[in-house]
């Protein structure tokens, strides 16, 4: 996926300014597709110099301007390419780059308690995230209300975010095996 294709598809429900793009992105992609304002605003430009959208200056007096972008029939036709394409990359498709696993990798080189630190850290922030993922269930209605059709494109939207739920518990279920190794070896250190 290209952020490109995921601001066409949030388009393809509605018009929205870039604000708004980046509050539904962060609500409903963020935890499979991470993207920062300024790269959402650097996408919405590029995508109207392609044509694939266009944007109208809405002025406001009692608020700040504001730019309203909308999908266009070339926008449309080239998310449902990109939709109808059958080629999986599968190693786009299980990529991991991660400097934490990177970090858990070569954490021999410090001790082990530093590394216990690093991964009960990184417990909470997968059970932050899993509780985050369990709100999107009320966040979803709140979207299908705005979205024509939204019976049937909010059954994908809770698969993917079935997914992430997923996701989350098996990264929590290897952080306790990572920790009971650590704290195995610690506790048979500690009896010799």
């Amino acid at each position: 996926m290209s952020l490109k294709h995921g601001l066409l598809g949030l388009l393809n429900y509605g018009p929205m300014t870039g604000y708004d793009l980046s509050i539904v992105f962060n609500d409903s992609l963020s935890f499979f597709w991470q993207a920062k304002s300024s790269q959402i605003y650097r996408e919405l430009n590029a995508m109207e110099k392609t044509g694939w959208l266009c944007s109208e200056h809405i002025i406001q007096t009692d608020k700040p301007n504001k730019r309203l972008y909308s999908i266009t029939d070339a926008g449309k036709s080239e998310l449902q390419k990109w939709l109808a394409s059958p080629e999986i990359d599968i190693a786009e498709a299980m990529r991991v780059r991660s400097a934490f696993l990177m970090r858990v990798f070569f954490a021999g080189e410090t001790n082990d308690d530093d590394a216990i630190k690093l991964l009960e850290a990184f417990l909470q922030e997968c059970m932050k995230t899993v509780e985050k993922l369990g709100n999107l269930s009320n966040i979803i209605p709140q979207y299908a209300a705005m979205v024509d059709g939204a019976a049937q494109k909010s059954k994908y939207w809770r698969i993917a975010a079935l997914f992430g739920e997923s996701y989350y518990q098996a990264e929590i279920e290897w952080a306790y095996k990572a920790l009971a190794i650590l704290k195995g070896d610690k506790n048979e250190s500690h009896r010799n």
